[in-house]
């Protein structure tokens, strides 16, 4: 069975009250949409089930970017419907169209409740009212396990992600969640200050930044000034990180940025990172980096400026981690056009890269593109790219032995006494890979999650670092 999202400890009540099951599938910027959902339920009064059977009725969160997303989303809705009955289904999926243009849902799966689609919490909330009346009058600073302003999260306690925006004004040829998100609509930055305050103040120790395109933070609203502790603040991604960054600096806590498009712009944030004011990573969705495939692909930028760019970038600050995604196969990929992107991966030196081998997604203006390659080829290539990846991450981890780095401890069984397992600042969670903690040589030396501690890498092996606490 799909697992049922529970914010930590927030089972249990003295009388019986609304209990709601939720699943959450897809993306971080998903998760979040969640997370409001949720804050908004437990600001109401509804309690949160483990089970869908345990449950007087079931959110669905869906994803519908690519084919094994969509067929997940549905069976996770047809499961809830089996076992519970009563579903209401919100996220990308929900705003996806069959082939007759009726909605995909409610083709596949009739009997649900209700069809949202993504970042629509108070439609949610509207169904579910509907079909179980709230409990009582909401009082925010009730909710359990929630971080004031900033609301329930569902990850670990020590790390959460801020989304600064929704939507994206990109229309590249291979996705269709312009088409389910719509344009870029910016955060206010007086409210997204806030809610990075609230958590930092909460125990916070890792803010992830995330967004469709954290780059054009602002683009919609023309850089507009807004106002954070009645001082003017402009909606841009440099003004919004040097604010994060001074947040942060209090609690020794760090931010770290997703989904940053290689614009000119972000070159004026790596001073910030070279001064350890935010952490030296970027996440840069490349997808490719041959310009004629770039061209079909109908995205922001070409490959040859993103290679100036990322040396300029890393003499500016030489520690600087990288991570990207890239597809594999694109219709009319030739040999000699992934051969180019082979060889960007070596010359860049990307310290991160996952590969997807090109699936068409219903809807895409990808799928109009002469030249559609058989899927072995694609597959092909993809196992092809992931090999020199690894290389290139492998020979980059390596020079990592020997030196003494800062982590973030996410596991630490018996006080660490047995080790544990943590992150460095060139690993994201879950996408990344890990640094596996030996159990520390001092009888006083322990290690507490959600903490940092120094340690020293002793080797690298596969995609993970392994350290000595000290």
């Amino acid at each position: 069975m799909s697992e049922v999202l529970v914010p930590p400890s927030s089972a249990g009540a003295a009388q019986p009250v609304p209990r709601v099951g939720f699943v959450s599938l897809g993306c971080p910027k998903a998760l979040t949409d969640s997370e409001l959902i949720l804050t908004q339920l437990s600001a109401e009064g509804y309690q949160t089930s483990k089970t869908f059977e345990g449950a007087d009725l079931v959110i669905v969160n869906t994803c519908g970017f690519i084919d094994d997303a969509v067929k997940e989303s549905l069976d996770t809705i047809g499961e809830a419907l089996a076992e519970n009955g009563k579903v209401i289904v919100t996220g990308c999926l929900g705003a996806k169209q069959a082939q007759g243009g009726e909605n995909l849902v409610r083709q596949m799966h009739p009997s649900v409740l209700a069809v949202t689609g993504p970042h629509a919490t108070q439609e949610v909330m509207d169904a579910v009212h509907q079909h179980l009346p709230k409990p009582h009058d909401p009082f925010i600073d009730l909710v359990p396990n929630a971080f004031g302003d900033a609301g329930i999260k569902l990850t670990p306690r020590h790390y959460a992600y801020l989304k600064i925006s929704e939507g994206c004004n990109h229309r590249c040829t291979f996705c269709i969640i312009p088409s389910m998100r719509g344009d870029l609509v910016s955060r206010p930055v007086g409210d997204v200050l806030k809610e990075a305050r609230a958590l930092f103040e909460g125990g916070v120790k890792e803010l992830l930044v995330i967004s469709q395109d954290t780059s054009a933070y602002g683009v919609d609203v023309k850089y507009r000034t807004g106002f954070w502790d009645g001082k003017p603040v402009k909606t841009r991604m440099l003004e919004l990180v040097q604010a994060l960054s001074e947040l942060a600096e209090p609690h020794g806590a760090w931010v770290r940025l997703h989904y940053v498009y290689p614009y000119p712009s972000v070159d004026e944030i790596l001073p910030l990172m070279a001064s350890g004011r935010v952490l030296p990573y970027l996440d840069v969705p490349f997808q490719h980096s041959h310009p004629e495939v770039l061209r079909r692909m109908k995205r922001p930028a070409s490959g040859e400026k993103n290679l100036e760019r990322i040396q300029r970038w890393r003499e500016i600050c030489p520690e600087l981690v990288i991570r990207s995604t890239f597809i594999a196969g694109f219709p009319g990929e030739t040999e000699e056009e992934f051969q180019h992107l082979l060889d960007f991966v070596r010359e860049a030196q990307i310290d991160r890269a996952g590969c997807f081998a090109y699936s068409p997604v219903e809807g895409a203006a990808a799928n109009e593109i002469p030249g559609m390659l058989p899927p072995e080829v694609r597959e092909e290539r993809r196992a092809r790219f992931m090999a020199v990846a690894e290389e290139v991450s492998i020979e980059r981890l390596q020079r990592r032995v020997g030196a003494t780095m800062q982590v973030l401890v996410d596991s630490a069984p018996a006080m660490g006494r047995r080790g544990g397992v943590g992150r460095s600042y060139a690993d994201a969670p879950e996408i990344d890979g890990v640094v596996r903690l030996l159990p520390p040589e001092k009888i006083s030396k322990t290690l507490k999650v959600g903490e940092f501690t120094r340690a020293r890498i002793v080797a690298a092996e596969g995609h993970d670092l392994v350290a000595l606490p000290i």
